[in-house]
């Protein structure tokens, strides 16, 4: 055979060699790990960033046709702060539920804040087919629907009171995995029926919100549907992150190391 030849060919007579040679075993080894998808942690979830539905359950029994100290009926006042309150969320889910003696799901978690307030508008006590107070299964509804699409959440009751007996509520509440929940209290804050929201939202262990004549029961609202929400979307996804591309870094340096220098010292001495 060729002497140049041979050379090439010949492992193990230089120190270079030996070392590739004992590193073409661990190169295969981490090549097959590396393959084979090593993973230790949970993915990132590429929803947890996004701000998290708020669902908007707005009573609409004959009550709200009441006005108070002002010209304005309870049900005008609640569609008014719901404009005022998608403009505050826009881009941000934003859901409707109506309720008087049954529940009805008007827009479930919407980025369309708009239609929101559309909606809100043409809702009346006459559209509603039982009369009556079901607070309980409006909750129940809602929290339903976040659970079902893996939403968190919060709940915004606006209404202008709450039936005396909360027992139903709370059991709503428990039954469904428990949501936060606010009160926008339509009545006079001073008033029996604003009452009847206090005595809820204690069993609650909720906050109620009182209306104001800027945007702060807004801001208030947004505010604590920001830092008070149910966790149905968690900081990681049920994915695992593979993490075998960690090891081409040794695998690109043994594969370096494996490479052999052709040796010209033989060819350039004189014959």
């Amino acid at each position: 055979m060729n002497p140049d030849l041979l050379n090439a060919l010949i492992v193990g007579e230089h120190s270079k060699r030996d070392l590739a040679r004992h590193l073409l075993p661990v190169a295969w080894l981490l090549g097959i790990i590396a393959i084979a998808g090593p993973t230790w942690k949970l993915e990132p979830n590429p929803f947890v960033e996004d701000a998290q539905p708020l669902m908007i359950l707005l009573k609409s029994d004959k009550s709200m046709l009441q006005t108070d100290s002002t010209s304005t009926t309870h049900m005008e006042r609640a569609q008014l702060k719901i404009a005022d309150l998608a403009q505050a969320r826009k881009g941000q889910p934003l859901g409707l539920i109506a309720y008087a003696g049954s529940a009805h799901l008007v827009l479930p978690p919407t980025a369309d804040t708009a239609v929101v307030a559309e909606m809100a508008a043409e809702i009346s006590p006459d559209i509603m087919p039982v009369p009556g107070d079901r607070l309980d299964l409006a909750i129940q509804k809602a929290a339903a629907l976040l659970h079902e699409e893996s939403h968190g959440g919060s709940l915004l009751v606006i209404a202008d009171t709450v039936a005396a007996d909360s027992q139903p509520i709370v059991a709503a509440n428990q039954s469904a995995n428990p949501v936060p929940i606010q009160f926008l209290a339509l009545a006079d804050a001073d008033s029996p029926e604003t009452k009847t929201l206090r005595d809820a939202a204690e069993q609650l262990n909720a906050n109620v919100q009182e209306l104001t004549i800027d945007d702060q029961d807004v801001s208030n609202i947004t505010d604590f549907a920001e830092r008070n929400t149910s966790a149905g979307i968690a900081g990681e996804s049920s994915r695992w992150q593979e993490a075998g591309y960690w090891l081409t870094p040794l695998l690109a340096l043994i594969v370096a190391f494996s490479f052999r220098r052709r040796e010209l010292a033989e060819a350039e001495k004189p014959a």
